[in-house]
């Protein structure tokens, strides 16, 4: 068989297999983003994603899927994440398959959690399953760079979110403000899709300061879709209880000195950092952050983030609140309104 057109096909199953497993975005956490697909002589007869947290994974969808079980034996298996080999809220996946006795199973990259990775593709060889690994590795890494976070860096996948002037301004003066409510720099679609990010993400962030000065709600109210969990970092407890943000929409988690057991001369940093741990030990996988601008700047100079999404607005404000120094240029070249840095 020619080795390319064989690898050809594999990425083509692949790619099938992320487009399915991002249909669970935002709906899975903590759990990763996994689709599969079963091919019989060069046709799908069975495909799956893990849909939601607790429930199936995507290989036991995948392989309920197929009509004829008889075909399994003959079968390949995609998958772009390692199957799991370990019993959960769910049966190991790699125990389904090898009862199923498939010829072959196609993964994109292995698993980081401690309790599978390696584990599972190490009991499919031993049932006598041949086993490929690293199809398209990078685009299944990118994928879950949410989970991967998690597990490598034991801390949740962090995105800033700001809009700052064409002038490098991200609010008027506080002096200038006459209502208490967000200040918008970006344009109706552009609010829209923040709030289409925030179904894609576990939680949302803000400082003390945002809910004083802004009383947001952060919400997603303007598109299909959850909420996230809403974080205020106060450490001394300046913010009323009667702010949006505390109301019944959504889950508030209300970030004190006081709930993390700290002295009440605690750095900034040392803030941030017990924060980071809090979260971590919580089940948070992801946040998005989205302000006010010392909070950003906080954990930018702590070099705790993974993704900054700017929008520059051609609004001059000509003074006001300077935006984050974010030490990267701020260089838009895909011609929209906004930016992706990516943290190296």
């Amino acid at each position: 068989m020619d080795l390319k057109k064989e690898n050809t096909r594999h990425e083509i199953y692949m790619r099938r297999c992320l487009d399915l497993a991002v249909k669970g975005l935002g709906k899975t956490y903590p759990n990763p983003l996994v689709g599969s697909v079963i091919v019989h002589n060069n046709v799908i007869i069975g495909e799956g994603w893990h849909r939601r947290a607790g429930e199936a994974h995507a290989e036991v969808n995948a392989i309920a899927s197929v009509k004829n079980k008889a075909l399994l034996k003959e079968s390949t298996l995609y998958v772009n994440l390692e199957p799991c080999n370990h019993t959960g809220k769910t049966p190991p996946c790699s125990t389904l398959i090898v009862s199923h006795q498939l010829k072959k199973v196609v993964v994109g990259c292995i698993d980081p959690f401690d309790k599978v990775n390696g584990s599972g593709i190490h009991r499919l060889k031993e049932a006598g399953i041949e086993v490929i690994v690293g199809v398209l590795e990078k685009e299944s890494q990118e994928l879950n760079k949410r989970f991967f976070t998690v597990q490598q860096k034991k801390r949740p996948y962090i995105i800033l979110k700001w809009a700052e002037s064409t002038d490098g301004f991200m609010a008027p003066l506080a002096s200038e403000r006459t209502e208490r409510k967000p200040v918008f720099l970006s344009s109706k679609a552009d609010q829209v899709l923040v709030h289409q990010w925030r179904t894609q993400e576990e939680a949302i962030l803000v400082g003390a300061q945002t809910v004083i000065d802004d009383n947001p709600k952060l919400t997603s109210r303007w598109v299909k879709g959850g909420n996230p969990i809403r974080i205020v970092l106060d450490p001394n407890n300046r913010t009323e209880k009667s702010a949006n943000i505390f109301d019944e929409d959504a889950k508030t988690v209300h970030i004190t000195k006081a709930v993390l057991g700290l002295e009440k001369n605690i750095s900034p940093k040392a803030f941030l950092s017990k924060t980071l741990t809090f979260l971590y030990d919580k089940g948070i996988s992801s946040i998005l952050v989205e302000g006010g601008r010392t909070t950003l700047q906080h954990f930018i100079d702590q070099a705790q983030w993974d993704e900054a999404r700017i929008f520059i607005s051609t609004v001059k404000l000509k003074e006001g609140i300077l935006a984050p120094s974010i030490g990267f240029e701020k260089r838009n070249e895909n011609g929209e309104n906004f930016m992706i840095i990516r943290r190296p």
